[in-house]
């Protein structure tokens, strides 16, 4: 019998092709989301078939559409069952060239099953077999239920979900997250399922729908994040060695894991090595050392990326006996000396000239003014020390 599989592509379905034996009918798979239209594809090769009689059937006892030389159930025809009233139909214009399709409109999870497509009166009897597969798959919704500063309980609901999906929760990075036995319940092959976990870290956890049988996935994310911000790190010089001054910085109770480096003054980073990293329970313990081999200010920087929060320590270190440098405080008083006793200076040069221009002026005065008789030879000559 020939099969149209094209048409399963133009109703967003999908759909493959599998024999139960080598001499049985091709067994047709199908998988539609719900409310989606369904063509069911069954033919008879390219010839006539409306003086024929052709019979849908689900499960092997539904009747789904009869067709028999003009008369079928949307027309004068009874028998028909309830589920599928109103909602199946054929192509009168395909008749003419052996086109035995249905289509089922707005498809619900309960249409999965096995459809048959008989010829009761041809000779030899031709039957095509359908396996539909009506999919339900709601978004998981999440819900962070209860929260202390070690914890978080998170549930994850998934309803109306055909067929049963696999329900996992994971974090960023995609590991899954240990998690309570799901509370599973099921209505008309239609299942609901609610998964409890606890979390201790600050992250992202998604939870995540899986349904294998229709090839479908979808999650749900949410952030949980715990008041774990790092403090302020603490650092401690360890000694001088041949190579240089040790330092240790330490970081503790930190959640998210930071990122821990040392930087001099100018904000350049310090070689270190590998950090000695503990956790429990999310928390994170860190130790970095370094060791420095010129005097300057250094720092051990601690950044979290996740919750946006940086912190820092500095110290001073001085290598071989070096003086400490004047901080930009001390180099600006230590400027602002110099330049008073600059000016000391030169106010103090400037008042010895005037001293000496004056005396040199009275002296000139002295020698122009007519000597006396007593004084004559004692004021011809007077003396200026400069």
């Amino acid at each position: 019998m020939e099969i149209l599989p094209l048409v399963c592509v133009f109703l967003l379905t999908r759909c493959g092709t599998t024999s139960a034996d080598g001499t049985g009918p091709v067994v047709i798979n199908m998988v539609v989301n719900e409310e989606n239209d369904a063509i069911l594809p069954c033919s008879l090769g390219t010839r006539s078939i409306k003086r024929e009689l052709f019979d849908w059937k689900k499960d092997g006892h539904k009747e789904v559409f009869m067709y028999d030389k003009g008369s079928h159930y949307n027309k004068d025809r009874t028998g028909q069952d309830e589920q599928f009233k109103g909602r199946v139909f054929h192509f009168p214009e395909h008749l003419e060239s052996g086109n035995a399709s249905i289509v089922i409109r707005h498809t619900k999870v309960t249409d999965s099953g096995n459809y048959t497509c008989d010829f009761p009166f041809h000779l030899p009897n031709r039957r095509s077999h359908i396996v539909l597969v009506v999919g339900a798959a709601q978004e998981p919704s999440v819900t962070n239920l209860d929260q202390t500063s070690d914890w978080a309980l998170l549930r994850c609901v998934v309803r109306g979900a055909s067929p049963k999906p696999r329900v996992q929760w994971q974090d960023r990075a995609g590991n899954i997250v240990p998690a309570e036995k799901p509370q599973v319940s099921e209505r008309g092959g239609i299942y609901d399922i609610v998964l409890n976990t606890t979390v201790t870290k600050t992250d992202h956890y998604r939870c995540v729908s899986t349904q294998d049988e229709i090839n479908h996935q979808t999650h749900a994310e949410i952030f949980v994040h715990f008041n774990g911000a790092a403090p302020k790190p603490s650092i401690t010089t360890l000694g001088e060695t041949k190579d240089g001054v040790q330092l240790q910085c330490e970081v503790h109770g930190a959640s998210p894991k930071p990122r821990v480096q040392w930087q001099d003054r100018d904000g350049n980073i310090v070689p270190a090595e590998e950090p000695q990293v503990s956790e429990r329970r999310g928390s994170y313990d860190i130790v970095l050392q370094t060791t420095v081999t010129k005097t300057d200010y250094y720092r051990c920087v601690s950044t979290q990326d996740e919750i946006n929060h940086q912190t820092h320590a500095e110290t001073y270190v001085p290598v071989h006996g070096r003086r400490k440098p004047p901080t930009r405080r001390h180099r600006f008083r230590s400027q602002t000396q110099q330049e008073r006793s600059r000016r000391q200076h030169v106010d103090s040069l400037k008042s010895r000239r005037r001293d000496r221009d004056s005396n040199v002026h009275w002296s000139q005065k002295e020698d122009d003014a007519p000597a006396s008789p007593s004084s004559t030879t004692e004021n011809k000559t007077t003396t200026c020390d400069l």
